[in-house]
């Protein structure tokens, strides 16, 4: 699944491709949004909200997609194939130099700008780590309020903090040294801070302009020895060289990876 950092430079792309334009054609897939309804309006803004992504029009109307794992926006110059199949894509918007289009996100939705800000999605987020506005002080409130959850769980959710995926999840916790199933009524307020802070920085590292691979160690700009853990089951440690382990936890089942010598379980 695309995490904040994608989404950011995702819409860092579209935006200078988009804002300002007229919409010549619009077009969905069947069953989707009735986005022929912004042919003729103008692109006002293209702006990433955690791991959303929303287009504003200036006919009133907002077009929200959130890709999840197999989503992805693409830039083609009229006429030029596309990279992949015409049944995969879910919207299309043409504007007088390029057509830009959205493959394969489960989410695609043209609403009122208006009722943006009550879509239950997107009203219930949490601060996200990489807007302007990003308040670090509400985000360990409200991971403060799950104190039964374990941490790893909590990170990834998008009403606590907005942005974390499961790369980051992982790699934030091993750069803390905090184990994964922690409960965060065991970690005091000093630490979650450590966890947030963290997390942000290393969300804005990876929206630097010209960083073409994703990473948290900073060792190999050409993108080897970019994680820490993540993906490296039963690989050694980078600091310490026990095995990495990985197992699957939450009501998602999603992999977690860390080292057990360099983030020791909570005893009891």
């Amino acid at each position: 699944m695309p995490e904040g950092d994608t989404i950011f430079k995702t819409a860092a792309a579209l935006r200078p491709l988009l804002v300002g334009q007229h919409i010549l054609a619009a077009r969905a897939r069947a069953p989707g949004p009735a986005i022929e309804r912004v042919v003729g309006s103008q692109v006002l803004s293209v702006e990433p909200m955690g791991k959303h992504l929303l287009i504003r029009f200036s006919n009133g109307l907002a077009l929200h997609t959130h890709l999840r794992m197999g989503g992805s926006w693409h830039r083609y110059r009229p006429g030029e194939p596309w990279r992949r199949p015409a049944w995969q894509a879910r919207v299309i918007l043409e504007v007088p130099e390029h057509v830009i289009v959205c493959f394969n996100a489960p989410t695609v939705e043209l609403l009122p700008d208006r009722a943006v800000g009550l879509h239950p999605s997107l009203q219930r987020l949490g601060p996200d780590l990489l807007a302007e506005t990003f308040s670090a002080d509400e985000a360990i409130g409200r991971l403060r309020s799950r104190p039964a959850v374990h941490i790893a769980d909590a990170l990834l959710d998008q009403t606590a903090l907005a942005g974390i995926g499961n790369i980051y999840k992982s790699e934030v916790l091993f750069l803390e040294g905090i184990n994964p199933w922690t409960t965060v009524a065991d970690l005091d307020d000093s630490t979650l801070r450590r966890l947030v802070e963290t997390a942000e920085r290393l969300l804005h590292d990876n929206v630097v302009p010209g960083h073409a691979h994703r990473t948290t160690t900073h060792r190999d700009p050409a993108g080897r020895g970019h994680v820490w853990v993540y993906g490296r089951a039963n690989q050694p440690c980078r600091r310490c060289g026990t095995p990495i382990r990985s197992r699957r936890q939450g009501q998602l089942s999603r992999l977690t990876y860390w080292c057990p010598r360099c983030q020791p379980a909570v005893s009891p």
